[in-house]
């Protein structure tokens, strides 16, 4: 007789699991978006969210009048010159914040960090203190404190995104040095190469393009705060933006957005093109 295969198990024992409970009691994550719905009915509760006001013809009448207004900008000379050196102010402010922001935060960065295993590392804790007290305070903040001490115009605007971004950068930067691949370093520390050398011709150019990664993202969000801190005095485009929001100007107000965008997406597009060539 032929001997009957055991290892294949038949249809009928092949046993199926039921699809899991909706919610379960024992489902840590059920009860946490039990507890995020929540707070979010609880959110809607306690607010005095005044729809039906905000619905109302009247309401809707004005908002298409704004919107009327809005979609037809200034196109006069004298302000589109005025707008453009706005604009340039709004891409120097940024860039020039970034620069400076990325040379303090890799000088930051070096003392932030443990290089090896065997690294004391005296600086690091109170280092890292240092950069998280940066970051932690806005650029608006940053601006508005400033602005006493620097006076209006774009060079308090341009310090406080170095500041603020050295916090951010300087991290990210430890953050790379941390965790750059110790073979290249440690062969050249095993020869009594000094620890700076060791950083400028092992560490460095494996994580520069990293560091350049993260500083182009950075200046893709300075140009948009800096675009803001003219709101505080700042200088560039968001001064100009608060100057005619504040008198009710839509028309320039609609060019002034019409620039912030282009400048945005001109900045996004340049940052593109640069990671495309760090990769190659």
């Amino acid at each position: 007789m032929a001997s009957r295969d055991n290892s294949a198990p038949s249809a009928a024992n092949e046993t199926y699991r039921l699809p899991p409970q909706l919610f379960d009691a024992r489902c840590a994550v059920c009860w946490f978006v039990l507890g995020l719905a929540a707070l979010t009915a609880a959110s809607f509760w306690t607010l005095d969210l005044q729809w039906a006001k905000f619905l109302s013809l009247d309401a809707l009448r004005k908002m298409g009048r704004f919107l009327g207004e809005l979609t037809t900008p200034a196109t006069n000379a004298e302000f589109l010159g005025r707008l453009a050196i706005a604009s340039l102010e709004t891409l120097a402010m940024s860039a020039l914040g970034t620069l400076i922001a990325a040379a303090a935060g890799l000088a930051l960065a070096l003392p932030a960090s443990r290089s090896h295993p065997g690294d004391p590392a005296y600086w690091r804790a109170p280092t890292r203190l240092v950069l998280n007290g940066l970051r932690s305070i806005p650029e608006l903040v940053w601006a508005a404190l400033l602005i006493i001490s620097a006076g209006l115009g774009p060079f308090a605007g341009t310090l406080a995104l170095a500041l603020h971004t050295t916090g951010v950068l300087g991290r990210l930067f430890a953050e790379a040095v941390e965790n750059a691949p110790a073979g290249p370093a440690f062969a050249l520390r095993a020869r009594g190469v000094p620890a700076g050398r060791v950083f400028l011709y092992a560490t460095l150019p494996q994580i520069l393009p990293q560091l350049l990664s993260y500083t182009l993202y950075r200046w893709e969000n300075n140009i948009r705060a800096a675009a803001v801190l003219g709101v505080v005095g700042g200088g560039g485009l968001g001064q100009m933006l608060a100057f005619h929001m504040g008198l009710f100007h839509m028309n320039e107000t609609s060019s002034i957005l019409v620039a912030m965008i282009l400048l945005v997406a001109m900045v996004d597009f340049a940052s593109y093109l640069s990671r495309r060539l760090l990769q190659r």
